[in-house]
């Protein structure tokens, strides 16, 4: 008998919705496990966001931070509050510069992929006619300057840095992806990496696009490509199907993973990871929503999918593809009663029940 391996999971719930979407995330985890067998996850609940600043001064708290430091991995909720602020204005209770630059999470990855009858507002495409994944560089770029730019009361600058070793490993990184994906791009099948940037503008993404061409040398069985970041976010939209795996600067990433979500339904469709050499956490590319807390509208499929990322990274591929599979079950038949923006009638709780559902017919 093949002894159930056990899996120590830090969670965070996080601000607005984000308690009722990850609650939503650990119970079709519950099932995921029973359903999959052979391991079990061990989850230790810890403060962290907007409200943990605003009454302890601190964005997470020290025994949150010792825990992240020593957990197989990290569920985390979205975090934010417009009314909780820094002195600066900046808004405060963030984790980005705390756990992505702090533990060196260099690799943020976000799939953008089409489900059955999600609200795409793009006509003629059909399920996994998109499909591909923005590896965004996570610990370098423009953020790299968060809360370090220099202002007057008559100008502001924040500095863009990007060093030989970042570009190196991201570039690489995504190439390993594009070797890793079952599929290839939609339009033609081809493993394709694209490094995104702007060389012909800004001298840092020139230094970038070099080295991404000396790692591309590895991978002769992977098409490499550049595009400028304005002809990227037009391609997005005009071609997706070309698309198989994008690389590109914080900054970037970040913009362009957005405007992906809006094709294939929303951010609410939209998980991410980052992950580091060491370390890792899940969690949905959006907001905290907290206009909808409570009202049972929150849509946790980002938050579910990111729950699914993990399953994968923690080695429990069969696992993630259960879930990943339940998902798409249940988007073909319709289980999920969407209101327009992406909300969903009855909240979280109603997919987590289609989800565990589909996952015991399985």
């Amino acid at each position: 008998m093949t002894e159930s391996k056990t899996y120590r999971i830090v969670v965070l719930p996080g601000d607005g919705i984000g308690p009722e979407i990850v609650d939503a995330a650990l119970d079709v985890l519950e099932t995921v496990q029973e359903a999959a067998g052979g391991f079990s996850l061990a989850c230790e609940f810890h403060r962290a966001g907007a409200a943990c600043y605003r009454d302890t001064g601190a964005a997470i708290t020290p025994e949150a931070l010792e825990a992240f430091r020593t957990a197989d991995a990290t569920l985390k909720g979205p975090v934010g509050l417009p009314e909780v602020r820094k002195p600066d204005g900046t808004e405060a209770g963030l984790l980005g510069g705390i756990l992505r630059v702090g533990f060196d999470l260099y690799a943020n990855v976000r799939p953008i992929r089409l489900y059955p009858h999600a609200a795409t507002p793009l006509a003629g495409y059909e399920p996994d006619g998109i499909d591909y994944v923005i590896v965004r560089e996570n610990t370098e770029g423009l953020y790299l300057s968060r809360g370090l730019g220099l202002v007057t009361p008559h100008a502001a600058t924040d500095t863009l840095l990007l060093t030989a070793h970042g570009c190196e490993r991201i570039a690489r990184f995504a190439f390993e992806t594009a070797v890793k994906r079952q599929r290839g791009a939609p339009e033609d099948g081809r493993q394709r990496v694209t490094l995104v940037d702007k060389s012909n503008v800004l001298r840092s993404f020139a230094f970038f696009r070099r080295i991404f061409l000396k790692v591309a040398e590895e991978f002769p069985g992977v098409a490499a490509e550049c595009l400028y970041v304005d002809a990227a976010a037009a391609a997005l939209v005009a071609r997706p199907r070309h698309f198989q795996v994008i690389v590109t600067e914080n900054l970037f990433g970040d913009i362009l993973s957005d405007l992906g979500g809006a094709t294939i339904g929303g951010l609410g469709m939209c998980p991410s990871a980052n992950i580091g050499e060491r370390r890792a956490y899940f969690e949905p590319i959006h907001g905290s929503a907290p206009d909808i807390a409570g009202r049972g509208l929150a849509n946790p499929v980002s938050q579910i999918m990111s729950a699914a990322m993990m399953l994968d990274h923690l080695g429990e591929a069969k696992a993630a593809a259960m879930l990943e599979a339940a998902l798409w079950s249940v988007y073909a038949q319709g289980r999920i009663p969407f209101k327009t923006g992406g909300a969903v009638e009855g909240g979280a709780a109603v997919v987590a029940k289609a989800l565990k559902q589909a996952l015991r017919e399985q």
